[in-house]
């Protein structure tokens, strides 16, 4: 295999909190997640080299504003994130929550600016990816391209998802869904898929949810009652998938 082209791209803009090594994708517990199980080791060897470096983004600091120019995208190596739009008259909407193994960045990728802004919601780390070397990369490597696309249609189908939560359903439904889409994120990153630490608040949940904080505790209380989970704190368990799934 050629090596891809060396194509100009602008140096990502560095913070103290960026490291000025390269990130290690090979001894990535999260690699899985973020990139095709079926690269050949000489493709992973070339997609290591553009990680440029990782950054540390303490909680509630940016990792990008809304209209910083796209240079990037970024794979979550530990921590959370949440992305957020501000409206016209300075309201803030939560628009997705973001855990180890998954991508941010993409929102950049039509008009070359970012649309929101990404905040840390706990102390967290990411790897850096130039996406003027990915997309050289991508035409070498087909399992590679095919990701990068994967990861676009995960953006789109979220989106839908979430027009989805707040157009058609009652309280109850939304915050189930909720929550089995993070059992969901959970399992497929080898995580326990009934119990887990809800990293986000419930301010920010029902925010995201389009429900106020009252409701969604309320609803907290409903599900405990009917014995579908238990919470302690931020800690969650479900006790009754299944059921949970027919609310």
């Amino acid at each position: 295999m050629r090596p891809p082209k060396t194509t100009p791209q602008a140096t990502p803009k560095t913070t103290p909190n960026a490291a000025s090594t390269n990130a290690g994708c090979s001894d990535c517990s999260m690699l899985s997640g973020c990139m095709p199980n079926n690269l050949t080791s000489e493709e992973l060897r070339l997609f290591d080299s553009i990680v440029t470096a990782t950054r540390l983004v303490k909680r509630g600091e940016a990792l990008y504003r809304a209209n910083d120019e796209f240079q990037s995208i970024y794979a979550v190596r530990a921590g959370s994130f949440k992305t957020v739009v501000m409206h016209r008259d300075g309201r803030e909407q939560v628009t997705g929550f973001h855990f180890a193994g998954e991508v941010l960045g993409l929102d950049g990728l039509h008009s070359r600016r970012h649309i929101g802004d990404t905040v840390a919601i706990e102390d967290s780390s990411v790897c850096i990816i130039p996406y003027a070397l990915l997309e050289a990369l991508c035409a070498e490597s087909k399992p590679l391209q095919q990701q990068v696309l994967r990861m676009m249609s995960g953006e789109i189908v979220r989106e839908s998802a979430l027009m989805m939560l707040l157009g058609t359903m009652r309280a109850e439904e939304r915050l189930a869904s909720f929550l089995l889409n993070l059992s969901s994120r959970m399992e497929a990153r080898g995580y326990s898929p009934a119990e887990f630490h809800l990293r986000m608040t419930r301010e920010e949940m029902g925010n995201y949810l389009g429900m106020k904080l009252e409701t969604v505790s309320r609803m907290f209380s409903k599900f405990q009652r009917d014995g579908l989970l238990e919470t302690r704190g931020k800690r969650i368990r479900i006790v009754d998938l299944e059921a949970l799934a027919r609310v």
